[in-house]
């Protein structure tokens, strides 16, 4: 297996340009396309998620070009040109989910399928909301997951959309993005949550996105929200893609554990991702952390012991940048609790499962529950060196624990070109920053 030998090293300062949003890329390419008009892009993440939507894109017959700096998406006003497409996805949840809701409206015979993985994560309450207005899907190995069948299908909408909120905040995404698509609709079109809606933040960056592209979700706190008959998507002309707040994380922890200054650049104050939250964590945890519009600065502890102090937060509301804090725990001065994260579960891989085993390999002493990660410290604060990681195809596995190498002690990351999915330079990034 490839791997990478990080560190030891016990500081790190400097400043990283972040690369565009995952989770906003993805959502502004659909949009794109199925907007009137043509959209440049600018600042897009170029990754395998990314690349996945892409060429999805150009096999139902979306014109997608890139022309130096900026790609450009040929929109054709809700319809894909091509009525018959095989779709792979990789392991891109922000891009299956939302494909699958606008594949389902469009009138066409699609197999959507992906990685090993992404077979494992389930989609039923989104396909089960799709059949409520009438759409054709079809599971083809396990029900309520990929590989999918859709099929050409009458869509009625006569009463308000319900699907499911405690399990992935993508399937209300998707079915949102989809809604302006849908020919005839002559009244407003609600969708209803059922139980707790996780990841709020990522709903309001789909809210904020479609208003971008002409489209007002009207909602009533975070139970319902309804589109109106008339809307349609419209480019805006040019958008710029920000920062990833998510990958914004590691840095931010690194100037934390490492001394810093660390700055970020292309998230801040003015960010419409909710993962910029990950700074108040921090700050929780005695760093100093200090905003502008699109920057966010961070120094460590100002301690006798320069640790951070553990916390005890529920993530609900970044579950992502989250498992930075996992492993910033190891530099705490006590017991760190990570509560409501059971989305973990259901991600690139069983996250709550994987982070307590890869912790106790550096020394700490992990409790795991179905929503819920207790991660103390080594005795005396001493990481184990040359522990070897696994990341389990897990980009943010990966990314996380290059943090371990600034506890002095050397690690080794196996299958580090992970990190392709959303960040593929990380490393070098990192390295910039890092010294001994």
């Amino acid at each position: 297996m490839e791997h990478l030998d990080l560190g030891p090293f016990s500081r790190a300062s400097g400043t990283v340009r972040l690369p565009g949003s995952k989770s906003i890329s993805n959502r502004v390419l659909l949009l794109a396309a199925l907007s009137n008009g043509e959209t440049s892009i600018t600042n897009l993440l170029d990754s395998d998620d990314t690349r996945v939507m892409i060429a999805a894109l150009k096999n139902l017959g979306i014109d997608v070009r890139e022309e130096g700096e900026r790609v450009v998406v040929k929109g054709t006003g809700g319809a894909f040109p091509s009525k018959s497409a095989e779709l792979f996805l990789g392991n891109a949840g922000t891009a299956v989910r939302p494909l699958t809701a606008a594949l389902a409206v469009n009138g066409g015979e699609y197999r959507v399928h992906g990685v090993p993985r992404m077979h494992e994560r389930p989609i039923g309450d989104l396909v089960d909301g799709l059949r409520q207005i009438g759409a054709s899907i079809d599971y083809e190995l396990n029900d309520g997951f990929p590989p999918l069948k859709i099929h050409p299908a009458k869509i009625a909408i006569d009463k308000p959309i319900r699907v499911r909120g405690d399990v992935s905040s993508q399937f209300l995404t998707a079915l949102l993005m989809s809604l302006p698509v849908i020919e005839g609709r002559s009244a407003p079109v609600t969708v209803e949550v059922e139980g707790e809606l996780i990841s709020k933040p990522y709903i309001d960056i789909t809210i904020r996105l479609m208003e971008r592209f002409g489209v007002t979700v009207e909602r009533d706190g975070w139970a319902s929200f309804t589109v109106a008959p008339n809307a349609r998507y419209t480019s805006p002309g040019a958008i710029m893609v920000e920062g990833d707040a998510s990958s914004a994380s590691y840095f931010l922890a690194a100037g934390a554990i490492g001394h810093g200054p660390v700055r970020v650049e292309g998230v801040g104050r003015s960010s419409i991702q909710g993962d910029v939250g990950f700074a108040d964590a921090l700050n929780r945890m005695g760093a100093n952390v200090m905003m502008g519009e699109d920057w966010i600065e961070v120094r460590g502890v100002e301690s006798d012991d320069g640790r951070l102090a553990p916390i005890d937060m529920d993530f609900n509301l970044i579950p992502d940048a989250a498992m930075t804090i996992a492993v910033a725990a190891l530099f705490a001065s006590g017991t760190t609790t990570l509560r409501n994260i059971a989305s973990w579960r259901v991600k690139e891989t069983d996250r709550i499962a994987a982070m307590a085993t890869e912790l106790r390999k550096v020394g700490a002493t992990v409790e795991e529950g179905a929503d819920y990660l207790v991660v103390t410290p080594p005795p005396s604060h001493k990481l184990t060196p040359n522990a070897a990681i696994d990341t389990y195809d897990d980009h943010r596995m990966a990314m996380c624990f290059s943090l371990v190498s600034l506890g002095g002690v050397p690690v080794r990351i196996n299958d580090p070109k992970c990190v392709n999915k959303t960040f593929p330079d990380y490393f070098d990034r990192f390295a910039t920053l890092v010294r001994a």
